[in-house]
């Protein structure tokens, strides 16, 4: 009997494999990434990870595509990469799995709710759900398992994506529930069974949320209601707050345990969700091979074929105001003129005296901007928007820098309508530095987003339209920013990423400080393809231990051993010696870089706008 037949017969048991999310998690992928990216970016790893769960024991390798449907990957600035990462997730998964196990096609939840409770249609789910496993199958799944849904509604258009995809591809659809053993939405472990047995799924299960001792109560109470196949994936227990992290506690003795219980129960599919790991899906195949039945059934499997298919087409908005009516910037911008601005760091208190002392006098000399950073190396000082609009009180434009470390996605639309009701006009929006790296390292991070999907979001904006594509009614008017990093440490990940963030919409770039006008050059030559203006970033100097503390502890900058061996040269000479001598290299540098980009970003060091102007005089 072959492995497909034994996943349609009710009485075979057959074990899926654990959590991939967890997997990644612990081998250093922060979470702020889109997981999903990986089988493209590190398909190593990602590879590793299936061939853990294959040595465990596991019969159906799930690809790592829970969120590659093309409205969670636009978070990312990642949409336009909907089939060539689930094509090669299904590859990577095949590649361990070989011919002795299944491929099972990952499809999660959109992350948007549903007409009439939200903004998107039933056939535009329909339709992204079907681009989804379109090329799943591309890939070589050999089932589709739709996984960790809370909404029925959503769950159906799935499940008519895949029989539009492939009639006969079987389908394991499974929702998600809470201790009150509901769904989010309300619905009992009996509506799950009854109305994904009505749909004809293939088989019908539970997924995540919770540990394994609810999901079994659930199970006993869909087996009563149905006679499909059940399925059942539960995570490693309740996650518990252990020294800031959470923990998934239940052993691969207690998933094992409960893996019998819920055959018992008449599950018949059983894997893991969150923190389970390999150990536990090989105690777990340890533990259910004496419930497996030595007869062996031939079952053909039928579906129901569903009605016509149709995908909406999202609104494209109105058309954004042109770049050179936005803001003086953004005229200068639009017109290739060189523009200079000054960065300063937005006061510790409330006192906003000497900032606006400084607003007036770089003003006064002919600066066109004043850079507004956003909590940076996660310091805790007054917020970009209220100094921005400060700044603007006194003449200068602002460029505010806006990060998606501290507010979720409905904060960053309520900031960033407010600013723009305010009179803000330019942007830079960045990821931003993670807690750990400042003062406060316990405060929490969200990263609903990273910089292309807040990008995305600015863009949507300018256009009319809120992250639903709802119409907002006037158009924001945002001269959207960028950052850069020409030194970073995986030029290829960095070039990948300036691209998708034109993609998303950005204007302009600003690099991170540069020390190095070679290797900037190198690196505009290498976005030729996609150049948007480029503001470089100019540092001055004020010490060998400035500079020494530049090249080591802040991310993203890169300071050359001829540059360090030139402070700390004139660092033995005096300090006096020290600050002419970074000053002299940040003039080098402009004046080398001048003619390559579109205008200069001087900082202020600790708040000294006396030497971000001098970088600028004669």
């Amino acid at each position: 009997m072959s492995l497909l037949t034994r996943l349609l017969d009710p009485d075979q048991v057959i074990v899926f494999d654990g959590a991939m999310g967890t997997m990644l998690y612990a081998r250093g992928v922060f979470i702020n990434q889109c997981y999903d990216e990986l089988v493209l970016r590190t398909p190593d790893l990602v590879r590793d990870v299936h061939a853990a769960y294959a040595k465990a024991g596991a019969e159906v390798l799930e690809t790592n595509t829970f969120g590659a449907n093309r409205a969670k990957l636009s978070q990312y600035g990642l949409e336009g990469q909907v089939v060539a990462i689930n094509t090669q997730a299904a590859r990577l998964a095949r590649e361990a799995a070989g011919d002795r196990r299944l491929v099972a096609g990952a499809v999660g939840p959109l992350g948007l709710r549903l007409e009439p409770y939200g903004p998107t249609g039933r056939d535009e789910a329909r339709g992204w759900f079907r681009e989804q496993m379109a090329a799943l199958v591309e890939g070589g799944a050999d089932c589709f398992i739709l996984e960790t849904f809370a909404d029925l509604e959503e769950l159906e258009q799935a499940i008519l994506a895949a029989r539009d995809v492939d009639p006969t591809r079987p389908v394991i659809a499974q929702a998600t529930i809470g201790p009150d053993l509901r769904t989010t939405y309300g619905a009992s472990p009996e509506d799950i069974a009854r109305a994904l047995d009505r749909w004809g799924v293939d088989v019908i299960g539970l997924n995540c949320s919770v540990g394994p001792q609810t999901i079994l109560e659930a199970i006993e109470r869909m087996a009563a209601v149905t006679d499909r196949k059940l399925s059942a994936q539960p995570n490693a227990g309740m996650p518990r707050d252990v020294g800031g992290r959470s923990m998934y506690m239940a052993s691969p003795e207690y998933m094992a345990s409960y893996a019998r219980h819920l055959i018992h129960a008449g599950a018949k599919v059983v894997g893991g969700c969150c923190g389970t790991t390999p150990d536990h899906i090989k105690a777990m195949v340890e533990g259910v091979r004496p419930l497996a039945p030595r007869t062996r059934l031939t079952v053909t499997a039928t579906h129901p074929v569903p009605g016509a298919e149709g995908a909406a087409t999202p609104p494209v908005g109105r058309e954004p105001v042109p770049l050179g009516a936005r803001s003086r910037l953004g005229a200068k911008l639009a017109a290739g003129q060189f523009v200079t601005t000054v960065e300063i760091v937005p006061p510790r208190g409330v006192d906003t005296k000497k900032l606006e002392q400084d607003a007036a006098a770089l003003h006064a000399a002919g600066v066109d901007a004043i850079n507004v950073p956003d909590g940076p190396r996660a310091q805790s000082r007054m917020g970009a928007i209220a100094t921005s609009l400060v700044v603007e009180r006194h003449g200068i434009e602002s460029v505010t820098h806006y990060c998606c470390r501290d507010r979720n996605l409905l904060g960053m639309l309520s900031d960033l309508l407010g600013a723009s009701a305010l009179g803000l006009r330019n942007l830079l929006l960045i990821t931003g530095d993670p807690p750990k790296m400042g003062p406060y390292p316990d405060a929490t991070a969200v990263f609903d987003i990273d910089s292309i999907g807040l990008t995305n979001l600015v863009r949507k904006l300018n256009r009319g339209l809120d992250p639903g594509n709802n119409p907002i009614g006037d158009p924001t008017q945002f001269v959207v920013g960028v950052g850069v990093n020409p030194a970073a440490i995986d030029p290829a990940h960095e070039l990948q990423r300036f691209h998708w963030k034109v993609e998303a919409g950005a204007e302009y770039a600003i690099t991170q400080p540069v020390f190095d006008a070679e290797q900037l050059e190198r690196f505009l030559a290498s976005i030729e393809d996609v150049r948007i203006p480029v503001v470089a970033g100019i540092w001055p100097l004020v010490s060998a231990r400035n500079a020494e503390f530049l090249a080591n502890e802040v991310p993203g900058v890169t300071v050359p051993a001829t540059v360090l061996d030139r402070m700390r040269k004139a660092n033995e000479k005096s300090k006096e010696h020290a600050l002419a001598e970074g000053i002299a290299i940040a003039r080098e540098m402009l004046a080398q870089v001048r003619g390559a980009v579109q205008g200069v970003q001087v900082s202020a060091p600790f708040g000294r706008i006396e030497l971000a102007l001098e970088v600028f005089a004669n």
